[in-house]
């Protein structure tokens, strides 16, 4: 009987790739702690996010190249473990925070704080470190979503003396939203500076801590809002949400292609369609394309970027959503399990971005 070695083991990994990247796994530093007890064989597969949405396939791909090229009686143990990517360089803002994401949408009333909040909840149990910014900020709702409207932030003084804000803290989300400053029955009416200058502040006082993924759930349109952001932070990529219908489909057309100006250069990761068809509870099976069909993946494929999900238009989302009990936390619903693959794909796109795309600069406005 051979004996097995460390350095057959690496070989036969080396014939495993990672389907998004295109390169073995050691190739890639992904496997590590290989350990050899008589024909016992252990290893780490260090995958680029807890929502991998590929694990199992690695995995098993890991398992089979063992039992083919080193052992076929071996006995493999592999532990999946992850070390979100991050392409930010030089962090004197946000330090912690290895991805920063946009969620936008060129009009109102696609239901995308919807989809933040449930996409952060979802992101978060997979064991994701996740905060979110509401940066609505005449128009906070986070703090109903996440039934937090009496929450009010604690403010300490930080090691270098100055301020800081302790974020919300909610379904394992951190959270932050002027919603949480102002009484809930107050219009905030602000010129684009102050509502800017709030943004910057969430962004630059308060303590996030150590996070994978930071979303920012944007306002409708392009406005200062998109411009401050940009302005302060490098942003790993922005996710475009639009419903099926024309009008709304032209709006978000209009936030992708700001994304994209030469002067700002944020990567798109992709489109999401929200309200994608209706499927009444008593008719599970069946599908009413009430706004039109297809919208949101003819978007996607028309600027060839990807189609990251369809939410079908289902009543319990915005019943929970009004409860303060986001649909992801309904953990066997169909609705539930659209958002966990949502987060997947994201949390997929993101780690292909980190890898292929170059690092998003800071924008610098010339007057």
């Amino acid at each position: 009987m051979a004996t097995i070695t460390k350095e057959a083991v690496l070989k036969a990994l080396s014939y495993v790739e990672e389907p998004d990247l295109g390169k073995d796994l050691v190739t890639l530093n992904m496997i590590e702690d290989v350990q050899i007890e008589g024909r016992r064989v252990s290893f780490t597969v260090v995958l680029t996010t807890p929502a991998c949405p590929l694990k199992q396939l690695i995995h098993d791909a890991c398992e089979r190249a063992i039992h083919t090229m080193v052992d076929k009686d071996a006995q493999v143990v592999i532990v999946m473990t992850s070390r979100v990517t991050t392409m930010r360089q030089n962090r004197d803002i946000l330090p912690g925070v290895e991805n920063i994401i946009a969620v936008a949408s060129g009009k109102g009333g696609v239901g995308k704080s919807t989809v933040t909040a449930n996409l952060a909840i979802a992101l978060a149990q997979t064991g994701a470190r996740v905060g979110l910014i509401d940066a609505d900020i005449s128009g906070p709702s986070m703090p109903l979503m996440f039934g937090q409207e009496s929450a009010r932030p604690h403010v300490f003084q930080g090691e270098d003396g100055k301020n800081r804000i302790q974020p919300i803290e909610a379904h394992g989300v951190k959270l932050m939203s002027i919603g949480f400053l102002a009484p809930a029955e107050s219009a905030i009416v602000w010129r684009g500076p102050m509502a800017s200058s709030a943004l910057k502040q969430f962004i630059t006082e308060v303590d996030w801590g150590e996070l994978d993924y930071l979303l920012l759930d944007m306002p409708p349109g392009t406005s200062d809002i998109h411009l401050t952001m940009v302005q302060t932070v490098p942003v790993t990529g922005a996710v475009i949400v639009t419903t099926p219908q024309k009008v709304a489909l032209a709006d978000a057309e209009k936030g992708l292609q700001m994304f994209r100006l030469p002067q700002i250069n944020v990567p798109v990761l992709g489109v999401i369609e929200n309200m994608a068809w209706f499927t009444p509870a008593e008719l599970p099976d069946n599908k009413y394309f009430l706004f039109g069909e297809g919208g949101g993946r003819g978007l996607a494929e028309k600027h060839e970027i990807p189609l990251l999900g369809q939410i079908p238009l289902v009543q319990s989302i915005r019943e929970n959503g009004d409860q303060g009990t986001p649909a992801m936390l309904q953990k066997d619903s169909p609705a539930a399990a659209v958002f966990g693959q949502l987060a997947e794909e994201v949390a997929r796109q993101v780690s292909i971005r980190n890898a292929v795309a170059p690092k998003t600069n800071i924008v610098e406005m010339k007057r």
